[in-house]
Parts: C-alpha cells; sequence; structure tokens
C-alpha cells in the first residue's frame, strides 16, 4: 500500500539521516553500548545538522516546521539502522513541548538558541522512587525563599533518560500540598541548572535495553532555582503534564511501529542467509509464513502509526486515540520482535545481532509513558465503560 504521510521534503531528510548514521553512529555504534550511553559531543553533531531545532521557531535557531513527521523519519532510520541517538530523543520529544508551551519570551531567548545547537541539552525529571505512575504522589519541594527571589528544591527522581548529559532538567516539584479535593494540586515545573549547588546525579542506572541512552537518578538538597526558572504558573504542573502525553504516546507508538518493521528486515535479511540442512532457512514454509504474519501486522501497525501523525500534526489526535495508537503498536511491536528473534535461532540471543538488541530495547515501550494496563483504562473510559 503507498503510504501518503511523507512528501518530497521528508525523504530527501531521510537520506540525510541514513547517510548520517552510517558515516557516524554505526562505525562506533558497539562503544557506545559498551559505555552504556552516547558520547557528549555526539549532540553537537545532532545540533549541526539541524535535528534539534526542526519544530523551534526560527527567531531561535531553528527550521520552524510546525510537524512531528521528521521525528518519524528519525524513528524509522534509527529503528532501521539497528541504532540509538542517546538521550537525545529526550530533549526534542519531551522537553522541547513544555518550552514552547509555557516559556516565556525573556526564557525562550535564554534556553532555545543552545537547545537547537545541543549546547544544553534538556530532560525531564517527573518519576520518584516509590510512586511510579502515580505522579499526584511526588514528595519533591520547591519552596519559595522569604525574599521571593528564588525556589528552594528538594527531593529525589529515578529513571531520568538524559539525565546522566543534561545540561537542564525540567523538574516537577510541590509548591502547594495537596487538598482533600484534589491529589494534583499544588505541582509546579522549573527550568533546572544542572550545575546548581546542591544537585547530584547518582547511579547510572543498568537497564535491560535502551543501553546507549543514560538513565539516571538525581537528588536536590537545598537547591536555589531562580524564580525566572519557573515555567508556567504555580501549582499548575499537573494539568501541563497532561497536555503534552498525546504527542508522548504518539512517539512511543511510532518508534515501536518503526522497530517492528526493522525486526523484519533484520530477520528477512537472516534466514536468506542462513543455511540448516543445506538450505537457506527462508526456504522453508515455517519462515514463509512467519514472516508473512508479521509483515501483515507491521502494516497494520503503519496505518494506524500514520493515522495517529496526521491527526497529530492536525491538533486533532485525543489522548483516547493517542492510547489506543501506544497500545497496539507496542503489542504488535512485542509479538513480531519476538517471532523474528525466534527466526534467528540462538545467534537472536546475541547481543551482535541487531534482533537481540531490539527485543531488549521493545520491552519498555509497554511501561513508560504510561503502561498498556493505564492506555487500556483510558480506552475503556473514553467508550463509556
Amino acid at each position: 500500500m503507498r503510504r501518503t504521510v511523507f512528501n518530497e521534503d521528508h525523504e530527501a531528510f531521510r537520506e540525510t539521516i541514513r547517510a548520517f548514521i552510517e558515516a557516524e553512529v554505526v562505525p562506533v555504534y558497539d562503544e557506545w553500548f559498551a559505555a552504556g550511553q552516547a558520547p557528549r559531543d555526539f549532540y553537537y553533531k545532532l545540533g549541526e545538522l539541524g535535528i534539534f531545532g526542526i519544530s523551534v521557531p526560527e527567531e531561535f535557531g531553528g527550521a520552524g516546521m510546525d510537524t512531528h513527521k521528521f521525528e518519524a523519519v528519525l524513528y524509522e532510520e534509527t529503528a532501521r539502522a539497528g541504532v540509538q541517538f542517546g538521550g537525545s530523543g529526550v530533549h526534542v520529544l519531551l522537553a522541547l513541548p513544555y518550552l514552547k508551551m509555557l516559556a516565556t519570551d525573556e526564557q525562550k531567548k535564554r534556553f532555545l538558541p543552545k537547545f537547537v545547537t545541543g549546547e544544553e541539552m534538556w530532560a525531564i525529571a517527573m518519576t520518584e522512587p516509590g510512586t511510579g505512575s502515580d505522579l499526584a504522589g511526588m514528595k519533591t519541594t520547591a519552596k519559595l525563599s522569604e525574599d521571593g527571589s528564588h525556589y528552594v528544591l528538594n527531593g529525589a527522581k529515578t529513571f531520568i533518560t538524559g539525565g546522566v548529559h543534561a545540561d537542564r532538567v525540567i523538574v516537577c516539584a510541590r509548591t502547594a500540598a495537596p487538598t482533600a479535593e484534589d491529589r494534583r494540586h499544588g505541582i509546579s515545573l522549573f527550568a533546572v541548572d544542572t550545575k546548581s549547588e546542591g544537585y547530584s546525579v547518582g547511579r547510572k542506572l543498568d537497564k535491560l535495553g535502551l543501553k546507549t541512552s543514560d538513565t539516571a537518578e538525581l537528588a536536590f538538597v537545598d537547591v536555589k532555582v531562580p524564580v525566572e526558572d519557573l515555567l508556567g504558573e504555580e501549582n499548575k504542573g499537573f494539568s501541563y503534564l497532561g497536555h503534552n502525553l498525546a504527542s508522548e504516546r504518539w512517539g512511543i507508538a511510532f518508534g515501536a511501529y518503526a522497530q517492528a518493521k526493522a525486526a523484519v528486515r533484520f530477520a528477512k535479511q537472516y534466514v536468506q542467509e542462513r543455511t540448516v540442512f543445506g538450505k537457506p532457512v527462508a526456504h522453508f514454509q515455517n519462515t514463509k509464513f512467519e514472516l508473512a504474519a508479521c509483515q501483515a501486522e507491521v502494516d497494520a501497525a503503519e496505518a494506524v502509526a500514520d493515522r495517529a501523525t496526521e491527526a497529530l500534526d492536525a491538533g486533532e489526535l485525543t489522548p483516547a486515540e493517542a492510547a489506543s495508537a501506544k497500545l497496539f503498536c507496542t503489542e504488535v511491536a512485542h509479538r513480531v520482535i519476538d517471532r523474528c528473534l525466534q527466526l534467528h535461532g540462538g545467534y537472536g540471543y546475541m547481543n551482535e545481532y541487531p534482533i537481540a538488541r531490539l527485543y531488549a530495547d521493545n520491552r519498555v515501550n509497554r511501561i513508560y509513558g504510561g503502561t498498556s494496563e493505564i492506555m487500556k483504562t483510558i480506552i475503556a473510559k473514553d467508550m463509556g465503560l
């Protein structure tokens, strides 16, 4: 089926990204994998390539394109090559929407030019030890100083992707106690400078997958945050967080579809080259049937992902639709990648093969951004159930 989601500009961008990956990422990716993170200077290369500024307004050094389709191309091309761009996805997909939505003109002038170049890498810190998806239960606090010049930040965060290399982190903290009527009241967002006294990066977490993406624990001990670094209005943070969930879940859905598509590519190539009993593995009927079934699922996921992309760009992707896309695409990717690994036999369990890394990387898709169970709850509620 002919896709209509991308035009000539997107395809030209695809060619550029594919060449960049082959030249700058593939030759050193094993080193990144062993180190557990991409090197900091790699993000400057992404900045030079214009990756970070696609949707940033031109007045701040970006291209000013109000679309997620270039991000979609990135998902497809990194998955196709079996690589990742470290923790940079959080920089664009998660942090940027908050800056565009909440930052004042003064803040945009301070933050966005360095955001575009990669001089300042951003992350977002929501999850806390012991709270998981229950953001209303967060205990990190930000108390306004007596002279009103700054907030004093205390607390801890965990599972912070991009947390090791981050220069700025959007930290969610309580500026007021929750009320009996609303546990979500009293949360605010702050653009915290990671060089601030009292700010510290704890363990770089050893994850099952996403090995090149630096994920860390953060701690704040009497960190002074200037009032000028409050994002949006005080105590309205929870509503801001909910506003960007649709785009976050779209990103996970599209990324999962791209991984499933890549898995079929890896498996097809492997079974055509690998021989058993004197014949290519691709010769056997079971292999053909397995890959055919996987391809059919990928075709369906592609249609869902493309439809969600068009809706997101049009500003029409509802929370329930985003949840549905995430649920479907991540579950499809889970099934397809598992079956494609099986076709590799024992070699599929070796990290030197991209399917093994893909298997581990994919597993978190059904957890972060809201678990599959949470997605089902959102969809059911939208159904009136």
